[in-house]
């Protein structure tokens, strides 16, 4: 972004905050090029004193912006489309959505306007610079799909992908926080009932996960040859691995990232 380039972050929850936040912290911008709305406005205050715009007005915030991120609910879209489209300028503006399930092609036909829309899926570690961000376009150009990953990588991670698996990455990367923690979770009781006070079983266990991620990114390894380290013939990790798969443990993984992904696709065209 230039000096002269605004952006408007249109529902300021926690995924708008933190990409806000990151941006500023990256220096991509500054706050007073950072448009937050939110119906709450108040919520907003010490935003406010920080320098960035803050306003309850999604269609003033259209009005000034050079990028539109859209950070709603999928069962919101269509109320915030119907406020803001008399402000869109389809052919200088450049629309970002966050919203699960919803194409580009869904957004330029609610518009009905030849708008370019580039998709991003972070998830919510992206409140500390670690979120895994998917990007898709089925009409952005290589030059506005660049500009939204530099903008993303400002708080994590960025691949772009073909905009039909989006839906999927939803399930993998979004939903997927909350199965990986859920397995923290576990871990750490199965550590209290070996012995372990719950806060020393959580640490420990926050802490192996972290190692056992930082294994694959940094080594460029596969899980099963990680995992083959570790595993001795009639050795206690491998009891235990087995014990796991006997119950179900990598298939219930798989199963739940199936359903997520289903879910995710029927989000946007429920009632």
């Amino acid at each position: 972004m230039n000096a002269n380039q605004q952006i408007a972050i249109l529902g300021s929850g926690n995924i708008g905050l933190s990409l806000a936040k990151g941006l500023v912290t990256a220096n991509i911008c500054q706050p007073s090029q950072v448009i937050l709305t939110r119906r709450n406005i108040e919520a907003l205050a010490s935003y406010e004193e920080q320098g960035y715009q803050t306003t309850s007005a999604n269609l003033k915030a259209v009005k000034k912006a050079d990028i539109v991120v859209l950070a709603v609910l999928p069962q919101q879209l269509n109320k915030l489309l119907d406020e803001i489209k008399p402000a869109i300028k389809s052919e200088k503006q450049l629309l970002v959505s966050v919203i699960s399930g919803v194409s580009c092609d869904d957004i330029r036909r609610y518009l009905e306007m030849n708008i370019q829309v580039v998709r991003a899926m972070p998830n919510t570690a992206i409140a500390i610079g670690q979120s895994m961000t998917c990007i898709a376009t089925d009409n952005g150009t290589p030059k506005n799909v660049n500009l939204v990953r530099s903008l993303f990588n400002t708080v994590g991670v960025t691949i772009q992908i073909n905009e039909e698996l989006m839906t999927s990455a939803t399930a993998l990367c979004a939903c997927g926080i909350a199965f990986f923690l859920r397995s923290i979770r576990a871990a750490s009781q199965g550590g209290t009932e070996i012995g372990f006070h719950a806060q020393d079983a959580l640490r420990m266990a926050a802490q192996t996960a972290k190692g056992a991620a930082d294994l694959l990114l940094q080594l460029s390894s596969h899980p099963e040859q990680e995992i083959d380290k570790v595993t001795s013939p009639k050795g206690c990790t491998i009891a235990g691995l087995n014990e796991m798969e006997h119950h179900g443990f990598s298939s219930a993984m798989i199963k739940g990232i199936k359903f997520s992904a289903e879910k995710a696709g029927e989000l946007y065209h429920e009632d």
